[in-house]
């Protein structure tokens, strides 16, 4: 793979600005590699009061990344979740299948310390085929 087949998403229009020196996603090989999301809408100070809301955020913004990556929810193969509480879980399943349930991605679920939010979720997904276009 060269460079020139890489593309990363550092800056993404909608999105609350990335909190260290990385991408929110980086594209290759026809699929999307998103970092870890998180329930901010603008910043780590706004965030949802509830956890369904601080899920249905980090879900939205992982949409936004991958919509902007060419692909969406309905490509994700695989998701990594990351829980502070376990007794969280419950509650994120219901969310979660919101969203995912009709398609079943591979998924991974660990309970964790974070700084300063509730949850943190990344994704594998496939770039999205172009209407009329064959995905060569």
């Amino acid at each position: 793979m060269t460079a020139s087949s890489l593309r990363r998403l550092s800056e993404i229009p909608g999105q609350a600005p990335a909190v260290g020196p990385f991408s929110h996603a980086v594209i290759a090989n026809g699929l999307v590699f998103t970092s870890g999301q998180i329930p901010a809408v603008t910043g780590l100070d706004d965030q949802p009061d509830t956890f369904a809301g601080q899920v249905r955020q980090t879900i939205e913004n992982l949409r936004t990344v991958l919509a902007a990556a060419g692909s969406g929810l309905e490509h994700v193969v695989k998701v990594n979740t990351y829980l502070t509480d376990l007794g969280q879980l419950e509650e994120y399943n219901r969310v979660y299948a919101e969203y995912f349930g009709g398609a079943k991605p591979a998924r991974t679920t660990v309970c964790v310390s974070l700084w300063g939010v509730s949850l943190e979720i990344e994704c594998v997904a496939a770039v999205a085929v172009p209407a009329g276009g064959t995905g060569k």
